[in-house]
């Protein structure tokens, strides 16, 4: 996968943007000025990020795999160790369906009724391939959502959610905040011999 070198990813115009970040040159990215990028964060090819007004905030240790979005006018937020599989579609807003309104962008604003609220990705939190996440939505920390699923409401801490609307199946491991910890000891060792 070519990625975007140093430079380009500076030129790109990210509000911020950490260390080991890996970007795709396939990715599509819109309104980068609204974008926060942490540390260890890899994006894959065909990746669609358009921020809003309120932005999408990206944390650290984060992978975001070919075909996915983020797109709308609210805020996203990825929390860290977070994984968005392939084809996963994460909106902040949403058209009215219901035929009182009309809908897509050519159309005047006016014309429309379009919802936007905030979605909010927990730590740890993967979401399976080809699933999509509406507009206010939050999927608290740990929660695991199987692959091709409907998240259309919030997602409790450390469990595990699947299906078309999603439904919680059965309790998550939180043995992954062990090996967090782990993790961090190892680096900071790490970081304390290099002194």
């Amino acid at each position: 996968m070519p990625l975007l070198t140093e430079e380009q990813l500076r030129a790109v115009g990210f509000k911020s943007i950490g260390s080991n970040v890996k970007i795709s040159d396939k990715a599509s990215i819109y309104n980068a000025g609204n974008i926060r990028i942490g540390n260890n964060v890899r994006i894959d090819d065909f990746v669609v990020l358009s921020a809003g007004a309120e932005g999408i905030e990206i944390g650290s240790y984060i992978h975001i795999a070919v075909y996915s979005c983020l797109i709308g006018a609210s805020r996203i937020e990825l929390q860290d160790f977070a994984n968005i599989s392939s084809r996963v579609s994460i909106y902040s807003s949403s058209d009215d369906y219901s035929g009182e309104t009309m809908t897509n962008p050519m159309v005047p604003a006016e014309l429309k009724a379009v919802h936007h609220a905030p979605v909010h990705i927990g730590k740890h939190v993967i979401i399976g391939s080809g699933s999509v996440v509406l507009p206010g939505v939050s999927v608290q920390e740990g929660a695991a959502v199987g692959a091709l699923s409907l998240i259309n409401k919030d997602c409790e801490a450390f469990f595990i959610y699947a299906g078309v609307p999603a439904k919680k199946i059965k309790p998550r491991s939180t043995h992954l905040l062990q090996l967090e910890a782990r993790m961090q000891q190892s680096q900071q060792a790490g970081t304390e011999r290099s002194d």
